[in-house]
């Protein structure tokens, strides 16, 4: 038998362990979190297997581009020609192509602008709100600038000579940010077709009109006219891909999903003034022809240097900003299995580099560079190259060697954006009135945050080819868990955000959120949804329920599996669960398919002690736990007034029962238990007489879930020697009751216990902590703990701040007088 009494409140003695009853699972709330996710998955093929790895038949599509492009600085506009190689590998006849038109998303007629919602959540680009009410509609300055940026110059494709081979024209068809080429016959399976391309555009404005790519104008630069910075992105027709799982993934271009691409091998000549300095995917095959002699000497050296080394210095940049030059030079660049290619041009680029070495790998020596004006000053200079050299240390532990010659990261008007060897970065320095160029801790974070993130979309997805249109986490979510890995390693004392779990719990108990499985166009409160969520999912897989060991066993696995190749969110799936030997459907149908959130509540806790059965001990024990209750109030308050009870005022009335109490034992109680110890098998009597010799604690721990989402239950016990332990129960806990569950510890006889928190470090994103302890404690709540730290403390330029004068009192005063004046 059992006795149950609360660790904290009034002391009950149950004959029976009849606990409270806690939410049970019934038909009515019936909730299977335990599913197995098989039922949702695709079915197993010859192209994807069901251990998440490429099957024996599986293929891709490969298209080769040979590009001449030139830049129209004055004008900023581009005008280019191709000659694409199409490889059909499917096992299809392909009556025609699809190829992407990405600018065309700037004209006026897109879908992208004739379905936007004013003020509707999700827009990327300038803000607007729709009327609240009574309230007037707004509209900021940045989209009023954008609207007029669409007035003066018409964008898109312009769309010249479509032909075959031999040099006939092709029948095409422009279908939004698409255009299907219709073949002369049918392209069968293993055969290729090479065909040709003319285009033009008008380049936009980056920071007017909102996009990924553009340019940017100086006007103060010493050059009459000023300087601009082009960052060169979807700039050409680019082939769509035909997948095993899809077909043609001909979905239009609407802002929010990315790039769904093929890989292929580039050769690209890019003519820009000559006084320009060109970064681009690939590797430079002319530096003769556009590199002086000393540059060309500082590249080489770069290779074994041990901190980045100078390609063209400040000065020489400074010299080309105020150049009039009127020529072209011509960079000729060549690039092998990448799945996309983008550059960018100025005379403002200062350039360093500096080789990074990786013994044994099938690329060495990598050369890690950057490019930026002078603008980006002593920032630049100190965390853009490193900070991309520690991504490949710290990536590639999680995935493969960099598998490419080069790797850069560029300044410009582009906040961040990724392509293959090559990044687009955007935090700068402030120019102060004195003269110095200063920065903010928060511009710190983002420049070697944002170097990290777009450097690590060169393993995700620009090598690790998902399909960014459809599942936007697979690259954005995967590459924010890596390079928070990464930020954290570069140093855990700066203010990074958004990545872990704690960061995420005012998200995950919003209204406004969607699965992470939805398509990305759709998705709302995008940078939680598709960076932060999955991020933090992916902390907890590591650190809390699979271990780092077993974790980045099956994550390396993943990215070896599918280098070069294309994935689907069953892939991966499939293959965490495969490498790690941990069946995990629970946990990515939970994080990835629900919007239910971690709320663990501890309800109560009770102590348990074990009956002997042996009435001289257990009576004895009953009266001491009776002794230990409150004394009734009115007795209490009777005895404070000096009340005298009847007994008192008459003893004589005195009998038997006044000496002794119910807890006296008689030898028929005695008996009873000598037959009860009589009756036992043996091994029945051995293994109580050890229970009652060791007379351990038993405790009955009851937990609810309030969020929905099943977790682990990690536990803080705290002792009365003030010791702690920690306890790990695992997810499966909630197999058959997902609403509550109860779990009974065993502790030995010293061992007191005398509180217990949930989730004491914060890893599993518990919404509510003030229902993690028992007994309950006075806490700030999580989300408040929050708003606390997101102060604008790392906003402050501490740099330029530093050098402000302490004002006098009588300065003090002065100036109130001047502002009480000017009112």
């Amino acid at each position: 038998m059992i006795r149950l009494f609360p660790l904290i409140g009034l002391f009950l003695v149950l004959t029976s362990p009849a606990f409270p009853q806690g939410i049970q699972q019934t038909k009515v709330n019936f909730a299977d979190k335990f599913r197995q996710l098989e039922e949702v998955l695709p079915t197993p093929n010859s192209y994807r297997n069901a251990a998440g790895q490429p099957g024996h038949e599986y293929w891709q599509q490969q298209a080769d581009y040979v590009i001449e492009v030139s830049l129209d600085e004055a004008n900023r506009r581009l005008s280019a020609s191709a000659m694409i190689t199409y490889r059909n590998n499917s096992p299809d006849s392909l009556e025609f192509l699809w190829v992407h038109l990405d600018q065309n998303i700037f004209r006026r007629d897109s879908i992208k602008e004739r379905t936007s919602d004013f003020g509707g959540l999700g827009r990327r680009g300038p803000a607007t709100e729709a009327p609240a009410g009574r309230e007037p509609a707004k509209i900021s300055f940045g989209e009023l600038r954008r609207q007029q940026g669409f007035d003066d110059r018409d964008y898109g494709f312009e769309i010249g000579n479509v032909s075959g081979e031999n040099g006939a024209p092709l029948e095409h068809t422009i279908v939004g940010t698409l255009m299907r080429i219709d073949t002369e016959q049918p392209l069968a399976p293993g055969a290729e077709i090479t065909f040709s391309i003319e285009w033009e555009y008008n380049i936009v404005e980056e920071n007017a009109i909102g996009a990924r790519a553009g340019y940017e104008h100086f006007p103060k630069d010493e050059r009459d006219g000023g300087n601009d910075i082009f960052l060169l992105a979807q700039w050409f027709p680019r082939m769509a891909v035909y997948s095993d799982y899809e077909g043609w993934h001909n979905k239009e271009f609407l802002g929010r999903g990315e790039f769904t691409l093929e890989f292929g091998n580039y050769e690209v000549s890019i003519t820009v003034p000559e006084d320009h300095i060109v970064s681009s995917t690939g590797v430079l095959q002319n530096p003769e022809e556009v590199l002086t002699e000393a540059q060309r000497e500082r590249l080489e050296q770069a290779r074994s240097a041990e901190r980045p080394v100078f390609v063209v210095t400040p000065a020489e940049a400074l010299k080309n900003e105020s150049s009039l030059t009127e020529g072209t030079k011509t960079w000729r660049f060549v690039a092998d299995e990448v799945r996309d290619f983008a550059w960018a041009s100025s005379r403002k680029f200062i350039w360093d580099a500096q080789g990074y070495e990786q013994p044994g790998a099938e690329v060495e020596t990598v050369m890690a560079m950057s490019f930026w004006p002078k603008e980006g000053g002593e920032l630049w200079r100190k965390y853009s190259t490193p900070s991309i050299i520690h991504t490949m240390e710290v990536y590639g532990r999680f995935s493969f060697d960099f598998p490419y010659p080069v790797i850069q990261s560029v300044n410009g008007p582009v906040g961040g954006m990724e392509y293959p060897m090559i990044t687009f970065n955007g935090p700068r320095t402030k120019l102060q009135d004195d003269g110095d160029r200063t920065y903010s801790m928060s511009e710190k974070v983002f420049l070697v945050g944002v170097v990290i993130h777009e450097v690590g979309h060169n393993y995700f997805p620009m090598i690790v080819n998902s399909d960014e249109r459809q599942w936007t986490w697979m690259d954005e979510g995967i590459n924010s868990f890596l390079d928070s890995v990464a930020g954290y390693e570069w140093d855990p004392e700066m203010p990074w955000t958004r990545s872990l779990a704690r960061d995420l719990v005012p998200y995950m108990v919003s209204e406004n959120q969607v699965p992470i499985m939805t398509q990305s166009d759709s998705i709302l409160q995008f940078g939680n949804n598709a960076y932060g969520k999955p991020s933090a999912a992916l902390h907890v897989l590591r650190d809390t329920i699979l271990g780092r060991e077993l974790f980045d066993h099956a994550l390396k696995t993943f990215s070896q599996r599918w280098k070069f190749k294309r994935p689907t969110p069953a892939d991966f799936f499939r293959t965490m669960e495969e490498a790690s030997g941990v069946d995990l459907d629970w946990f990515w149908r939970g994080w990835f398919y629900t919007t239910d959130h971690v709320d663990i509540s501890v309800d109560h806790i009770y102590r348990l002690r074990l009956d002997t059965e042996d009435p001289d001990i257990d009576f004895t024990r009953s009266r001491e736990e009776e002794k230990d209750k409150p004394t009734k109030v009115g007795i209490k308050l009777n005895e404070e007034a000096g009340v005298k009870n009847w007994v008192e005022r008459h003893p004589d009335i005195k009998d038997f029962y006044d000496e002794n109490d119910i807890y006296t034992v008689t030898n028929k109680e005695r008996n009873k238990y000598q037959t009860f110890l009589k009756e036992l098998e043996d091994w029945e009597r051995e293994a109580f007489n050890r229970a009652v010799k060791e007379d351990k604690n038993y405790y009955v721990l009851e937990f609810s879930n309030l969020g929905g989402l099943v977790m682990p239950i990690i536990l803080d016990l705290e002792f009365a020697d003030e010791r702690k332990e920690r306890l790990h129960i695992p997810a499966e806990i909630w197999r058959r009751n997902p609403h509550s569950v109860r779990k009974l510890i065993i502790l030995e006889k010293g061992d007191e216990l005398t509180s217990v928190t949930v989730d004491p470090d914060w890893e599993t994103a518990d919404a509510n902590v003030d229902n993690n302890s028992y007994p309950r404690q006075i806490i700030p709540s999580r989300i408040e703990a929050f708003k606390e730290k997101r102060s604008g403390l790392s906003r402050r330029d501490i740099m330029q701040d530093r050098k402000t004068k302490l004002k006098s009192d009588k300065e003090e005063k002065d100036e109130k007088g001047k502002e009480a004046k000017d009112e």
